[in-house]
């Protein structure tokens, strides 16, 4: 912890815009509790709200409902992950706290109970009320955003993006689909003391400080295209890709034997879809022995699959970030960084370099199995908001 400690200090320095705090998922005794390691490390800040990502270490329900009771009457709203990054850069094993001083935020949070039941009427009405009674609490205060956590294994991130977007109005939504790890299991978001499957929470967030939503991705399309002519979209299943297995026809593309496919595979030679002048990504999760890919994202029949090819994740990383900070500096950056970046970064011996611009730049957050950006579902990309120091004399 003491690594976290000294760059905590310079997090107050800058301005603390954000509190910071982390404490180990499976702590020894001398560790003590973890919620109350957090809540010493926040302690004499007066909140609006905290962000918990927990590491799929912990007990998550255990670690919900007691810190929900620690902070109380300050909402806590969270998600498991797929690894965290903190002060410190990349991290795993560890259970994050961000808290948001109420002198410079203002929230509103809802939950969404079951996205298999997804009422757009009732979401709409819910999301407008919300954001209405923000603006109300805060009309001075003009930056605005929307953060979503949702279950990861859900697959209906799609449908609740879409859904949302029509009581968004202006105001840029982000947010993180929950993990487990590479487990790929059970992930949960949390919501007043409790860990939901099959859920998602939005929070209105209105700032005292500047703030630009943001996403990037190194990945640059390739001329190699394919043809999904197989699919169970309900499921994200692609099972033949050219009128040949998914898989067999993927590996083939790349000059790969099929035996030879792994998780790093799919993540240094994803596939993208053009659709709104640009591309996105469609992530593989995984394959299946008779050749079925599983896509972390919305994929279906008829749908024109090209491949991508990554550029230096590193140096890419720098450039975006630099970009971020061209009029000035954040204070701070709370990110939604996709697993399979994680993943290629621990193959291509980048995880050092990649650790040292998040801590650098004040990011933290946590991995994702997939990201949210205003109406879309994306996948592999880093997608956040950028939070920058209140100007002075700012009410």
């Amino acid at each position: 912890m003491s690594g976290a400690q000294t760059v905590l200090t310079s997090w107050a320095e800058a301005g603390d815009v954000l509190r910071v705090a982390v404490a180990p998922a499976r702590p020894t005794e001398a560790d003590g509790d973890p919620v109350e390691q957090i809540a010493a490390t926040l302690a004499g800040s007066h909140l609006a709200a905290v962000f918990l990502f927990v590491s799929p270490e912990a007990d998550a329900a255990a670690i919900a409902r007691r810190a929900s009771a620690r902070f109380a009457p300050v909402p806590v709203i969270g998600c498991t992950t797929a690894g965290e990054i903190s002060p410190d850069g990349y991290v795993e094993g560890q259970i994050l706290a961000i808290g948001l001083p109420a002198g410079l935020f203002a929230v509103e949070t809802r939950l969404v109970p079951d996205l298999d039941d997804l009422v757009g009427e009732r979401l709409i009405s819910d999301m407008i009320r919300a954001r209405q009674a923000l603006t109300r609490a805060r009309p001075d205060w003009e930056g605005e955003f929307a953060f979503v956590m949702v279950d990861g294994l859900s697959r209906r991130e799609d449908e609740l993006t879409a859904a949302l977007a029509a009581a968004l109005g202006p105001v840029p939504l982000f947010g993180g689909s929950a993990g487990d790890g590479l487990r790929f299991g059970n992930t949960f978001v949390f919501h007043q003391g409790h860990a939901l499957q099959k859920a998602a929470v939005i929070t209105f967030v209105r700032s005292r400080c500047r703030v630009k939503v943001f996403n990037l991705d190194h990945l640059v399309p390739t001329d190699q295209r394919m043809v999904v002519t197989g699919a169970d979209p309900a499921r994200r299943i692609v099972h033949t890709i050219n009128a040949e297995p998914a898989a067999f026809e993927y590996a083939r593309l790349l000059g790969k034997d099929p035996t030879q496919l792994t998780t790093f595979t799919f993540a240094a030679h994803p596939v993208v879809v053009r659709f709104g002048g640009r591309h996105h990504v469609r992530s593989i999760q995984r394959m299946e022995a008779n050749g079925d890919l599983h896509f972390f994202s919305a994929i279906g029949e008829g749908l024109v699959l090209t491949l991508a090819e990554p550029q230096d994740m590193a140096d890419h990383l720098a450039h975006e970030l630099d970009a971020l900070g061209q009029r000035e500096p954040p204070a701070a950056i709370l990110a939604c960084d996709c697993v399979l970046r994680r993943i290629e970064a621990q193959e291509k011996q980048a995880f050092g370099r990649l650790s040292d611009l998040l801590r650098r730049h004040r990011v933290v957050g946590f991995s994702t199995y997939g990201e949210q950006l205003g109406a879309m579902h994306v996948n592999q990309t880093m997608t956040g908001v950028a939070i920058y120091p209140p100007e002075e004399g700012a009410p």
